[in-house]
């Protein structure tokens, strides 16, 4: 039995060519209003996907209280961020959509339709779940799945990040990671055909496989409260040979450049990825050191999907509650499979949601 553990998605990394010009938009439109972190270095250890050249950038994470995973809000500083020079279809290789948890399908649709014009029709999943799709600014989309549950109310109708739409070239061979490796062991839907929940999304009209994974095991963790439950949707093209979202460009440039994971015991994930044949692609601490990121710290790592997606692990191992009180959470020196306590996500809320202006 492996030693280590994945608590659920900690964020969907998402590249802009304005990070606070989005992040208030994700504020008015899904609630995601309570900053974790905001860094604005130099990205050193992600070479492998910058160029071979250290890159500047301006980055928040941010989440709802409500529950869900966060999302990792990303600028380019110095270099100017390169869009996809191709219209990006349902089923091209990577991360097409992230999926954000809606208590009130209907309401949220009502609510959104009112005040953003890139609004989708209210469709069903293979499986009966209302949903719909929204772009943003950037032209990136966000599936709006029913989720009723609730982390801390905020009376908001959205809560935080609990999925991701992935294409991939052969969805068998996908599942060795995000199956065998990740814990996605059920099968909530295995169809194929056209289906008309993506009336709104280019590349509707085609055929396609799509496999909708969920967790069957109880997820346990310091975050695990708060990140919830999720669903990985891996989407193959059947009519075409699909291309890759990021072909040509740079981690950071527009668009969902990754989707990460919180985990516990770093050393063996990376033992187990490998005899997996899938090891980390890049490793912030190498010598067992932790990595620093602005507030907080921690260690990150990435693998790549059979396709080149870009999957990252996240260990944390401090996080600032209240800075004033000089008052930081050691996740080290605590057990890590327990969860920690609401009051103390309602503090981070209280002291940390705040509005980016221009």
């Amino acid at each position: 039995m492996e030693s280590f553990f994945i608590s659920g998605i900690q964020q969907v990394g998402v590249g802009t060519e304005n990070m606070r010009r989005s992040w208030d938009w994700f504020i008015e439109m899904f609630g995601i209003d309570v900053k974790i972190l905001e860094d604005d270095t130099v990205a050193e250890r992600m070479l492998p996907y910058t160029g071979h050249q250290p890159q500047k950038r301006h980055a928040c994470i941010a989440v709802s209280l409500q529950g869900g995973g966060g999302l990792e809000i990303w600028q380019y500083s110095e270099r100017k961020p390169l869009a996809a020079d191709f219209q990006i279809s349902v089923g091209d290789l990577g991360i097409f959509a992230a999926k954000i948890k809606c208590r009130d399908v209907e309401a949220c649709h009502r609510q959104l339709s009112a005040k953003w014009k890139e609004v989708g029709p209210i469709e069903k999943l293979p499986d009966g779940t209302p949903c719909f799709y929204v772009k943003d600014l950037y032209g990136n989309y966000f599936q709006l799945v029913e989720d009723k549950s609730v982390y801390i109310e905020q009376h908001c109708l959205t809560g935080g990040i609990v999925g991701a739409l992935i294409g991939v070239s052969d969805i068998d061979r996908s599942l060795a990671v995000y199956r065998d490796l990740l814990g996605y062991d059920k099968v909530v839907y295995d169809k194929t055909g056209v289906f008309t929940d993506w009336s709104s999304l280019p590349g509707s009209e085609q055929k396609y496989r799509r496999v909708l994974l969920a967790t069957s095991r109880r997820q346990k963790g310091a975050f695990s409260g708060l990140f919830g439950r999720s669903t990985i949707e891996l989407v193959q093209p059947l009519n075409r040979k699909p291309r890759r979202i990021y072909e040509g460009r740079y981690w950071g440039d527009p668009g969902f450049i990754q989707i990460c994971f919180d985990v516990t015991n770093m050393k063996s994930l990376g033992s187990f990825c490998a005899s997996k044949g899938f090891p980390f692609t890049v490793d912030s601490c190498p010598g067992d050191t932790r990595f620093d990121m602005g507030d907080a710290s921690g260690h990150f790592t990435y693998i790549e999907d059979p396709d080149g997606t870009l999957i990252e692990f996240v260990e944390t191992h401090k996080i600032p509650v209240y800075k004033k009180w000089n008052w930081f959470i050691d996740l080290t020196a605590r057990n890590r499979a327990r969860r920690l306590p609401k009051f103390l996500f309602r503090m981070m809320g209280l002291v940390s949601r705040e509005k980016v202006s221009e």
